[in-house]
């Protein structure tokens, strides 16, 4: 199948998989200019990668607030317990991996300009954020006799984060608070942001996946330790940052934009969120995980992320969903404990 004939096939999936955009087709000069754009930033993030960035000497772990949890290891009353979460794999992907496909790009620029067109909320030292979810994730466990066993693990909460970091997270879990230590105030990381970190985030696609693909290629590379790799590393940070349901929207629909470069991206036609809500879902698929996030199939609205083995492994039989978390309320919040 020759590249037009491959992206007639791929409009008409998307045609079928997506219902009719809200607003007008732009014209054809501008959908031109649009692809045009896209493929000279996948080509830029390509040739922008460098061989010779220095290798960390140990992993950089995920902090506990981020859902893209990757594989870890932790020893309590004599068991050995992993941590299952979005995302995890083999940093070892395929030489060639396809761009993103026109269905994928479709629906993520669907969802850019229903986030773009979403009223921005001016936040203020001394606010919060607030996200509440509703999931599971998976655990897997191994006893003193050395036998496995998987576990799952209620994931729902609320949270109320600083929006300048300058206050520690409250985090409240089946009607139980906890303060969540903070970072240094004003600062925020793309692992663990803030609403004013998410501001500061450069709004052009192309810089912003250079900005992250830095980071996953630095911690996530040849050479590291990883069990995730640059690519998988650079969708399940977007999807870490999606997941604050309060960003900007500017910065929101950046996210998308930039997620619409990363290779291998491609659409589930019919997925489910931890809260039941039905909808479409962008995904990658990595070492026999696809991780999804899940929107609204009407309004391109985020629901929610959960990972779906495609594979028989120690997690699972395949097809089990051994993570899902669903976004069911966020906002700006005056204090710590409020709801919007």
């Amino acid at each position: 199948m020759n590249p037009d004939q491959r992206e007639r096939t791929e409009r008409e999936r998307a045609g079928r998989i997506l219902p009719p955009a809200p607003c007008p087709a732009p014209a054809p000069g501008r959908m031109e200019a649009r692809r045009a754009h896209l493929l000279s930033e996948i080509d830029r993030t390509t040739r922008s990668r460098s061989p010779s960035l220095p290798v960390p000497v140990s992993r950089t772990e995920r902090p506990r607030r981020a859902w893209g949890l990757a594989v870890g290891a932790a020893v309590a009353v004599g068991a050995a317990v992993a941590v299952f979460g979005v995302g995890s794999g083999s940093p070892t992907a395929p030489a060639s991996v396809r761009p993103a496909s026109t269905a994928s790009v479709q629906l993520l620029e669907r969802a850019a300009l229903a986030a773009a067109a979403s009223p921005r909320t001016t936040a203020r030292a001394g606010q919060y954020t607030y996200v509440r979810t509703v999931g599971h994730t998976s655990v897997l466990s191994e006893t003193r006799t050395g036998d496995m066993r998987l576990l799952r693990e209620d994931a729902g909460m609320e949270e109320w984060t600083s929006v300048d970091g300058s206050e520690p997270t409250l985090r409240r879990k089946n009607g139980v608070d906890a303060l969540l230590p903070g970072g240094a105030p004003g600062r925020g990381s793309l692992n663990d942001p803030t609403y004013a970190f998410l501001d500061a985030l450069p709004t052009d696609p192309g810089e912003l996946l250079e900005r992250i693909g830095a980071d996953a290629e630095l911690n996530h590379g040849a050479g590291s330790d990883s069990t995730t790799g640059p690519h998988q590393e650079a969708f399940v940070t977007i999807g870490g940052l999606l997941r604050q349901g309060a960003a900007p929207p500017a910065t929101t629909a950046a996210l998308y934009r930039a997620a619409a470069l990363i290779p291998g991206v491609d659409v589930v036609p019919d997925a489910v969120d931890a809260a039941g809500r039905r909808g479409v879902a962008v995904a990658r698929t990595h070492d026999g995980e696809r991780t999804e996030w899940i929107f609204d199939r009407s309004t391109a609205r985020f629901l929610g992320e959960r990972t779906v083995l495609l594979e028989d492994n120690a997690w699972g039989p395949s097809g089990a969903v051994v993570t899902s978390i669903a976004l069911t309320g966020s906002g700006i919040v005056d204090a710590a404990g409020r709801t919007p």
